[in-house]
């Protein structure tokens, strides 16, 4: 049995890194209206005017659940300790900018006091609502949700290219319950 953190830390990396090889070899990667887009298609988008037209580097399903799945791990990570400095750190730079690790824990207090774990999304496959694609500014939107229960975790993620890597540009996780269940109700005590 694990128990110090070094050791929690390396087995979850061993499962990521497990979770990224299989990801890779051939993973069911659900769209919403069960589309899958062509994992060797590049994402392009349309430069506006006065902007060059950069080219992104491609974007597959394997590459997109990998973003959503080390992010949501590292806002995990992040709960779980209370320091938000390697999220913010790992972000692109107008994230940083825009953020600082003390607002990152404001924004996150309610995930946190809840003691919301987040491992699932190491372990299941999200719904995508859409394909990968960039917006009319380059920007990388990734939206959908774990079906976890009692609790969906549902997310919407942007990512800005920053020195050739996807960057986390903004992020928003909430846990709505599942279509078709009702929240449960504490019973109220008899009256005495």
């Amino acid at each position: 049995m694990v128990t110090n953190r070094t050791g929690v830390l390396h087995l979850r990396n061993l499962v990521i890194v497990l979770l990224l090889a299989v990801s890779l070899t051939g993973t069911t990667f659900a769209f919403q209206g069960g589309q899958r887009p062509a994992t060797t298609a590049p994402v392009t988008s349309t430069p506006g005017a006065g902007q060059k037209a950069a080219t992104p580097p491609p974007i597959g399903a394997e590459q997109a659940l990998y973003l959503i799945r080390s992010t949501l791990m590292t806002l995990n990570d992040a709960n779980r300790t209370g320091n938000y400095t390697v999220l913010r750190d790992l972000a692109a730079p107008d994230f940083q900018a825009r953020n600082t690790s003390a607002d990152l824990g404001v924004a996150f207090t309610d995930l946190r006091r809840r003691n919301l774990d987040l491992f699932a999304v190491a372990l299941i496959n999200p719904t995508i609502e859409s394909a990968p694609a960039l917006d009319k500014t380059g920007r990388l939107r990734l939206a959908g949700y774990f079906a976890t229960r009692p609790l969906q975790i549902r997310f919407d993620l942007t990512f800005a290219l920053s020195a050739g890597q996807w960057k986390l540009f903004a992020i928003s996780v909430s846990t709505p319950a599942p279509p078709g269940t009702t929240p449960a109700t504490p019973t109220p005590a008899p009256r005495r």
